[in-house]
């Protein structure tokens, strides 16, 4: 309930400070499901949330916390802060219980974002794949084409949703996580290309 007064509220203004256009929404299933997505802003999170009607949860740095009125806003949206100074255990815990739940975690791969000036992906972290494989949950990949700025149209991407069942039941061991990770990391780029491919194909028709 408060959720969607939140969203209600924040929709409009968002839309019109951080225009966004979503694509491939068909592809977020009923259910469970981790979406990887590449981090360029504060406000990633934010715009899948407000674009999309389903609650989504997400991890979010302490840092972003501090201000208590923008922290009382993303922890109403989904928020569930973290530590990533240390290993957080209790975050952990938190994004598994939402999973378990059959709700939807929002995660950045790369662990934080990623500012060079070409939206690329950074190096993968093994966050995702450990928590996919812990609670066998289907990965949506999702790919922010351009980075959010004020007055600015972003253009994301939601791809089709896979899993890493081939590591289901195996010890969770340094090397399953790098090989797992790497999938991760495969698939965002695989989505990155289509994302080019698609969104230059409709510049050139508008």
């Amino acid at each position: 309930m408060i959720f969607h007064l939140v969203q209600f509220l924040a929709y409009i203004p968002g839309k019109i400070l951080y225009p966004c256009k979503i694509y491939g929404r068909k592809n977020l299933k009923k259910g469970k499901a981790i979406l990887t997505m590449n981090h360029t802003s504060n406000i990633d999170a934010v715009n899948i949330v407000l674009g999309t009607f389903e609650k989504k949860y997400f991890l979010a740095k302490k840092e972003l916390f501090k201000n208590k009125l923008f922290g009382a806003f993303i922890k109403a949206m989904g928020a569930i802060k973290i530590d990533r100074s240390a290993a957080d255990v209790g975050a952990i815990k938190n994004a598994l219980k939402v999973l378990k739940n059959d709700k939807k975690l929002i995660i950045f791969p790369e662990g934080t974002r990623n500012k060079s000036d070409n939206v690329e992906l950074g190096e993968v972290k093994s966050g995702a794949a450990m928590l996919a494989i812990k609670s066998k949950t289907p990965i949506v990949p999702v790919w922010v084409y351009n980075r959010p700025h004020a007055f600015r149209m972003t253009k994301i991407l939601i791809g089709e949703p896979y899993e890493l069942s081939q590591f289901y039941g195996m010890k969770i061991t340094e090397e399953v996580l790098k090989d797992a990770s790497e999938i991760v990391s495969q698939k965002l780029n695989q989505l990155k290309e289509q994302a080019e491919e698609k969104f230059k194909k409709r510049k050139k028709h508008e």
